[in-house]
């Protein structure tokens, strides 16, 4: 039980399904919820998920899953994020009356409490209205609302004061603690964690199966959303640099469908690197593995959604991971990395857990020499590889659900201590 909790809510946009998991936030609330449950807390996780699933589901071990707004996300089929502002509006009215009517109320018949976290500024007037419901039905000392904040995104339409009254804050980072001061937001910081199975690693089959498609050439990963925070000009000017000065790295891209990466690759052409766009059915672990052995292209775009396995694979097999953002809230990636036995690559915000050339690279600014000259030292010196593999192993194993959900529970104790004062 998680300091007297033995019900848990999570209230959250993205979610475990395909068409809901767009960013690390799926990531989060879906190993969170899995957590919760092992540990004994009887987790309902909320979010828009797919049209075409059931709309309550028995996910894992004490978890269900509640899909909620399926009826707006009927007409908005491409993600979760499709049709944005009804579903925030649907959220906002009705999921608050289920968490409070169905689960507060039985579990207050019980004569235990409930722990509810909303996700980020979708929900953020979910937890203002659940206040106000529990509140009028005379049930708010039964649970405990935490309003979580893994980004700046939206905070320009947070009602922060009615938000405060409403639920204690936290956030993922002291980055994080730092940019919600700016807004006069106090809060606590709960890092993010990882599931425990990612220690166990990829299969090495799979690892040596794409280091062979690699054909021994350098290799360097970069997966996210195209968009400038996350420096994606820094890495394309990074392999230029490599490539002017005598090693040719391949850089495999997996982005999304943004604008913005049409200008990355119009940029890697402006440095002589040549792009090649590969489609490949990524549910098919070899048609990935056959695609990457195709191309010798510097720049590869690689199409498609990747299974976890085949992701963490990647991780491990390339010579390093870039989730060198600018702006980096948290940097579950790095953590991720780190746990498949990879060597990632940080920026210098949010990602607490990095130490420069212990267990990452760490970049302090956006120039693309400064990557190329700590990939250099990288490539020139196998033990220190070894060396960073192993150390960001052994922090990953310290970021496992279990440890972060001790902090959190220390935290509830807190929380309900000042807010009955």
């Amino acid at each position: 039980m998680l300091a007297g909790h033995k019900y848990a809510v999570i209230l959250s946009f993205e979610g475990p399904d395909r068409y809901a998991s767009v960013g690390g936030l799926a990531t989060r609330v879906t190993s969170l919820a899995k957590a919760l449950g092992a540990a004994g807390v009887r987790t309902h996780l909320f979010f828009v998920g797919d049209p075409n699933a059931p709309a309550v589901e028995n996910f894992t071990e004490g978890v269900t899953l509640h899909r909620w707004s399926q009826w707006i996300s009927a007409y908005h089929p491409r993600n979760v994020y499709d049709g944005q502002e009804g579903k925030v509006n649907d959220f906002r009215v009705s999921a608050p009356r289920t968490v409070a009517d169905e689960i507060v109320a039985r579990a207050d018949a019980q004569g235990e409490r409930t722990l509810v976290i909303a996700e980020e500024w979708q929900a953020a007037e979910a937890a203002i209205a659940l206040d106000a419901l529990l509140r009028a039905r005379g049930r708010r000392d039964a649970a405990t609302i935490l309003w979580n904040a893994n980004n700046t995104y939206g905070f320009e339409r947070i009602r922060w004061d009615a938000l405060r009254r409403a639920a204690s804050i936290t956030t993922v980072s002291k980055y994080m603690k730092f940019e919600l001061g700016r807004w006069g937001v106090p809060a606590l910081v709960v890092p993010n964690g990882i599931d425990d199975a990612l220690l166990d690693g990829p299969r090495p089959a799979s690892i040596a199966r794409l280091r062979t498609a690699l054909r021994g050439k350098p290799a360097l990963l970069k997966v996210g959303r195209f968009d400038p925070d996350k420096n994606w000009m820094q890495a394309i000017e990074a392999v230029a640099e490599l490539r002017a000065t005598g090693l040719a790295p391949q850089l495999i891209v997996r982005g999304g469908r943004e604008p913005y990466g049409e200008a990355v690759f119009r940029r890697a052409r402006e440095y002589g690197l040549s792009t090649e766009r590969l489609d490949a059915d990524g549910d098919d672990f070899e048609a990935v593995a056959q695609a990457l052995a195709s191309s010798s292209a510097d720049i590869v775009d690689l199409r498609a959604f990747l299974p976890d396995e085949t992701l963490y694979a990647l991780y491990a097999a390339s010579d390093a991971v870039l989730a060198n953002s600018g702006k980096e809230p948290f940097g579950l990636v790095g953590l991720e990395v780190m746990a498949a036995g990879g060597i990632p690559v940080c920026g210098s915000t949010g990602e607490d857990y990095a130490e420069p050339f212990v267990n990452a690279l760490v970049c302090d600014g956006d120039d693309g020499r400064e990557l190329a000259e700590y990939l250099r030292a990288l490539a020139a010196d196998e033990q220190l590889c070894e060396r960073i593999r192993q150390a960001g192993y052994a922090t990953a194993t310290r970021y496992v659900w279990a440890a972060v959900l001790q902090l959190l529970a220390l935290k509830l104790e807190y929380v309900m201590r000042v807010r009955t004062q």
